[in-house]
This record gives structure tokens, C-alpha cells and sequence, in this order.
């Protein structure tokens, strides 16, 4: 992708998430993302737009007018977007691959924290770091991010079968971010051994974890001879998809694998979305997001 087309598709993300951010969001953004470990700095006058749920009313009361409560993490917080980009991320049979989608699932977390002057910062892992962009605020900061995902995406870096390696890429965002942020980790979970890191990352930050799955991973169709290649590790194997038995088998191995990832989240404490590369993500996350909001209030 040349410079020109990669600014293109920059700007096409940009537009078409746009209108996402009010739909999914729908004005419960402080809900969403400022809903644990707040710390009370001071008061100031309501100001048009605020919650009206952080109106100090003993103060509005004393002064006659309205004040809002501001938090300390209200005034500054920084989202952070852990982005796998491992090359099971590059498997899709529709329209859009894994990666793509979770491209567009970065871009729209990022311009609702922007919009909110909030800061936005980027690691990209595969089996190690691959980029880190240090959180700033402002708008030109989302195109750079949008930027760096569909470059990287698109330049070829990571190798045929790279695997993922979750916990050295919350390891390495524990020691960069020295205060509570709220993380969203997205990848396809196609990984081993990152359950401690991921506690110490979720009592340490709000961590969100959002996992991309391709429908023909969890269900095969009866199509003849098929060959499987497990794109961590480049190994492939030639199945028969008529037979009833194989196609059971993939899909009670891959329920499972679902299950087992879903009693870590929970038994860890940590929300977690699933998203399908060929249904929209968007009713997911505004499902997801106004029932956290509820949750926190």
C-alpha cells in the first residue's frame, strides 16, 4: 500500500466509524470508560453536556448553581489499544479478515476517546512488540494510529505462521503505563500462558478484552477435502469436511477452547466481547458498553 492509498483508506475508516461513535456510545462514554478506580479531585461549575449524575448538590445548593464532581482519572485518562497482530489475525473466509475488523474496532475506540480529549496510545505484538505509540490526545494523534495499524497490516513485517505472545505484550504495557488507564486487548486469544499477566494487568488498569473469531473457525461446512493450516504455526493437515465426525469434532474442540477462555475472563474479573468477522460489531459493542454502563451506576 503506497502512501497515497494508505491515506485513502485512512480517511475511509475515519468517515465510516464517524457516525458509530454516537451509536455505539450513545452519551455513556463516561460510564464506559471512567467506571472503576476513580478518585475525587474537586469541583466545578456544570457545564452544558455534563452527567448530571456528578452534580454536587450540597455544593449547588451553598453556591446556587450548579457543580459537577470531577474525578481525578476525568481529567486525563489514557486509553490504551493492545492490537494483535499475529498472522491468524490475517485469516478471514468472508469479506474481511480478522485483522480488518479488529483495524476498524481500534480506529472507533480511538476516536471516541479523542473526542472525549482523552489520551489514546498503541501497541502492536505479535510474538514481541512490534509498535508502540506513546498516548496523546488531538485528532490528528487518531489518524496517525489508524495510520500505523493499516501500514503495519499492509507492509508485510510480520513473518508467515509469527505466533502471539499476550504476555509479553501486557508485560511490556505494564511497565510503560505507570498510571490506571483503561486497556482494550484485542486479538483472537490463539495463545497459552498469559493468565497471571493478565490479572496483574487487570488489577493495575480497566482492561477490556475483545476477541475477533472467524465463523468456519468454530463451524466447518461440508464442502470435500480440505486443507487446514494453522496459521501460528504454518503446520497443515488434509481433512475430510463430509464426514460428520470431523466436522464435530473441530467444533466441540473449538466450544471448548471458548469456554476455557471465558472461565478465565470471569474467574480474573475481566469483561470481554466476542466479535464475528461476518456479523456487524457494532451492536455487540453498544450491547456490551450501555450494559457496563448500567452496571457502574
Amino acid at each position: 500500500m503506497d502512501t497515497k492509498e494508505l491515506l485513502r483508506k485512512v480517511r475511509q475508516i475515519e468517515i465510516s466509524i464517524r457516525g458509530m461513535v454516537n451509536e455505539v456510545f450513545a452519551g455513556e462514554y463516561h460510564s464506559v470508560f471512567k467506571g472503576r478506580g476513580m478518585e475525587f479531585a474537586e469541583v466545578r461549575e456544570y457545564q452544558p453536556g455534563d452527567d448530571v449524575r456528578t452534580i454536587d448538590w450540597n455544593v449547588s445548593a451553598r453556591m446556587n448553581h450548579p457543580y459537577v464532581k470531577v474525578y481525578d482519572e476525568e481529567r486525563e485518562l489514557t486509553v490504551m489499544i493492545l492490537f494483535d497482530a499475529s498472522s491468524s489475525e490475517n485469516f478471514g473466509s468472508r469479506s474481511q479478515t480478522k485483522g480488518d475488523v479488529a483495524i476498524e474496532i481500534s480506529a472507533l475506540l480511538a476516536s471516541s476517546a479523542i473526542r472525549n480529549n482523552d489520551k489514546v496510545g498503541l501497541i502492536i505484538f505479535s510474538d514481541k512488540i512490534e509498535k508502540f505509540v506513546v498516548p496523546r490526545k488531538g485528532r490528528k494523534h487518531v489518524f496517525r494510529v489508524i495510520r500505523e495499524l493499516l501500514y503495519f497490516a499492509s507492509s508485510g513485517e510480520v513473518k508467515p505462521s509469527t505466533q502471539t505472545d499476550i504476555a509479553a505484550a501486557l508485560e511490556f504495557m505494564n511497565q510503560i503505563l505507570k498510571r490506571r488507564s483503561t486497556v482494550f486487548l484485542i486479538s483472537d486469544f490463539l495463545a497459552e500462558g498469559f493468565e497471571r499477566d493478565l490479572q496483574i494487568a487487570n488489577r493495575r488498569h480497566d482492561l477490556v478484552a475483545i476477541r475477533i473469531i472467524d465463523p468456519l473457525e468454530e463451524q466447518l461446512p461440508a464442502i470435500g477435502m480440505l486443507e487446514l493450516e494453522d496459521a501460528e504455526t504454518g503446520e497443515t493437515v488434509l481433512v475430510d469436511t463430509m464426514y460428520n465426525e470431523i466436522r464435530e469434532t473441530i467444533a466441540k474442540n473449538a466450544l471448548s477452547q471458548k469456554n476455557v477462555l471465558e472461565k478465565t475472563f470471569k474467574s480474573i474479573g475481566i469483561d470481554f466481547i466476542d466479535i464475528y468477522t461476518h456479523q456487524s460489531y457494532v451492536k455487540p459493542l453498544t450491547r456490551f458498553f450501555r450494559m457496563r454502563a448500567r452496571r457502574f451506576h
